[in-house]
């Protein structure tokens, strides 16, 4: 049962990924940029789902069945998934056709349009996007409730291994494949087989279910985290945390530029880095599983990782140094033979299996 569950949100993760990723290459035509695009998507996903975490997770624990909830959100993430491409047109024609050219004296005012039309389309799934896992981890842990650090690293690895199966799915396969409209139909085929699939389940064990467990008095078990959250340590920890994000975006957005030196495809580049940062997430949640619930100071562990990612930073300096020197030397190398080249070049040509992928969205 347990492990279904686990199955079910690595479905929910592959489908949130298809979407940022397949998001990218849409508000590249809208906002005529793909660097910009990934930018935009990357904010208001994240945003977004910090967002829907923290409206639902202030009250998972008092809803009777946050599980059927969850169906409910994984349901409607679907349905705006199918509605995007229909939507995406008429407001794109809408905005080319009238609102565009009314604002062309005004550069700065249409490019602000462009951002707060494309932040239109993708916010509403991304705050239901973050509702997903307070909604899912607050039906578990009514359950199995005895390892909630085990419980939460597994479900959050799974969803993680899903993202990042998703978005290597959507980048090298699905695009290719099925096109634009057909990628987001298969990726709402997987919000709704997770939907159905978790009302099932829940049928038939309605009972594990049903009532909120948690009270006041059985809030906090263990004594230090009761003393962390009597005193203002919490609000230190959030801070911690949201400077932990603020340097990870940074991180992701400078190794989408780095790879994109090697590669020479902005959008491949932005898909390999964003499977390899939730691969590194998915493993580092795997790797605490066990460990989770014996710590006896999890506040000594944070410091430590913390300290170990600021190292690995600092580390990476030199290598960013060495691939910018290198860049030359290697595309002297790849344009050694001397033959005859398609106009453009080899970047031209991976830009134009992009387009090829893009255009589908103008149909």
């Amino acid at each position: 049962m347990l492990f279904a569950l686990y199955a079910l949100f690595f479905l929910s993760g592959a489908a949130g990924l298809i979407y940022e990723s397949i998001w990218t290459r849409y508000l590249a035509l809208l906002v005529g940029h793909s660097a910009y695009a990934q930018i935009l998507v990357l904010t208001i996903f994240l945003g977004g789902m910090a967002i829907g975490s923290f409206l639902v997770g202030r009250y998972s624990e008092r809803l009777r069945s946050p599980l059927i909830w969850y169906a409910i959100v994984e349901a409607a993430v679907g349905l705006l998934g199918l509605l995007f491409h229909p939507t995406f047109r008429a407001l794109s024609a809408a905005a080319y056709d009238s609102l565009f050219p009314a604002l062309i004296a005004s550069p700065g005012a249409q490019s602000a349009v462009k951002w707060l039309l494309a932040a239109s389309l993708i916010l509403p799934q991304s705050i239901l996007l973050g509702a997903t896992f307070p909604l899912i981890s607050a039906g578990i842990l009514r359950r199995w409730k005895s390892r909630p650090g085990s419980v939460l690293s597994w479900l959050y690895a799974s969803n993680s291994f899903g993202a990042a199966v998703g978005v290597l799915l959507a980048g090298f396969y699905l695009v290719s494949r099925f096109d634009f409209p057909g990628t987001l139909g298969f990726a709402a085929a997987l919000n709704f087989a997770a939907a159905a699939v978790t009302l099932v389940l829940v049928g038939r064990r309605k009972e594990s279910f049903a009532a909120p467990v948690v009270t006041p008095s059985e809030s906090v078990e263990r004594p230090e985290l009761a003393t962390l959250a009597a005193s203002g340590s919490r609000w230190l920890l959030l801070g911690a945390a949201f400077g932990t994000a603020v340097a990870s975006f940074a991180y992701e957005i400078a190794w989408i530029r780095m790879l994109s030196l090697v590669f020479g495809s902005a959008t491949h580049s932005f898909e390999l880095m964003l499977s390899a940062f939730i691969l590194g997430l998915a493993l580092g949640a795997l790797a605490i599983s066990t460990r989770a619930d014996s710590w006896g100071d999890p506040l000594r562990q944070l410091a430590l990782v913390q300290c170990a990612m600021g190292a690995l930073a600092v580390g990476q300096r030199r290598r960013d140094a060495d691939l910018r020197d290198g860049r030359g030397q290697v595309a002297a190398s790849v344009r050694r033979p001397q033959r005859p080249r398609p106009e453009g070049g080899g970047r031209d040509r991976l830009c134009a299996n992009d387009d090829e992928g893009v255009a589908s969205a103008r149909r």
